[in-house]
């Protein structure tokens, strides 16, 4: 077929936009004019994913713990009651598990605070470079390891016949016992969290400007009146966004106790509840507390202004 010869004068054309150019031009131009629209379509996959997942779970937790257990055949009852926290209220042995939870939860969360507060300090406003590099290193290198086999790792320091013992023998002071006790769970707690501690308030230790503590030093204050009103009050958000994290993780845990601790936690009760007994409402219902304990510590932090250094 032979083309067609463009006379003199005569311009090329463009061929008219097809129709999916012509949508996608629209939808182009609506977004650059509504900015709204440009969020709602990068943020609306990630809201609806933690709508769905996160707080339709919890949703659904919730509603769970309003049912009941048949006794005979070990079924679930979707009757709607408060027995399930009757239970938890009228049994003491909930509310000590639940206290005990909470009180080694906030030992091993002051802890970690006096610990990482010395350490992050002297990687921030002391240590050179390369120092800060072999410290800060040394705190995530154990992250890149299992969680079991830093817990089992514990478990063999502080067993009896461990490293501690021996080594308190060679040095003829005799022995402690502190395999599965209260004391190694606090141990070994303490030490699984600190990175998470550290880094938080390494972070926020590392934005105070240098002039700040220059100023307090010049005007007279010792080091540890510049400590308690330049240096904390800025730290504080990061100290407070690491405890979440150490407060949270103890709190949930139920691996750590049944390894190496000789008591139970929020977590072995509802693991027993939901995998040994079948009595998932009822473990619904006590999940609730630790979720009721981090929701009053989130607003405490927020008030705070803690997730700031997040």
């Amino acid at each position: 077929m032979a083309q067609r010869l463009m006379r003199p004068g005569e311009r090329l054309t463009a061929p008219p936009p097809s129709a999916v150019r012509r949508l996608r031009h629209r939808i182009g131009v609506f977004l650059h004019q509504v900015p709204a629209a440009r969020l709602a379509l990068l943020l609306g996959p990630v809201l609806l994913w933690m709508i769905v997942i996160y707080l339709g779970s919890l949703a659904l937790l919730f509603l769970t713990s309003f049912w009941r257990q048949d006794p005979v055949t070990g079924a679930i009852v979707q009757d709607w009651g408060l027995t399930n926290y009757q239970f938890l209220v009228g049994e003491s042995v909930y509310r000590i598990i639940a206290i005990r939870t909470v009180g080694i939860a906030v030992a091993v969360t002051v802890t970690d605070i006096a610990l990482a507060i010395p350490i992050a300090y002297y990687a921030a406003r002391i240590a050179s470079p390369r120092v800060r590099t072999l410290l800060l290193l040394s705190m995530v290198l154990p992250l890149w390891s299992s969680y079991l086999v830093r817990v089992y790792a514990w478990r063999t320091i502080l067993s009896g016949d461990g490293v501690l013992n021996w080594s308190l023998h060679q040095l003829h002071l005799g022995s402690v016992n502190l395999g599965f006790s209260r004391w190694s769970l606090w141990i070994v707690f303490s030490y699984l969290w600190l990175p998470y501690v550290t880094l938080p308030v390494y972070a926020a230790l590392e934005r105070i400007p240098n002039s700040l503590i220059e100023a307090s030093t010049d005007l007279g204050a010792r080091w540890i009146t510049t400590f308690r009103r330049v240096i904390l009050p800025i730290a504080l958000p990061g100290i407070i966004a690491g405890s979440i994290f150490a407060f949270s993780l103890t709190i949930g845990d139920y691996i750590a106790p049944d390894l190496v601790g000789d008591t139970e936690f929020i977590g072995n009760v509802i693991y027993q509840n939901v995998g040994i007994q079948n009595d998932i409402p009822f473990a619904a219902a006590y999940a609730i507390v630790p979720a009721l304990v981090m929701a009053v510590y989130l607003l405490i932090a927020r008030q705070l202004k803690a997730f700031e250094a997040l």
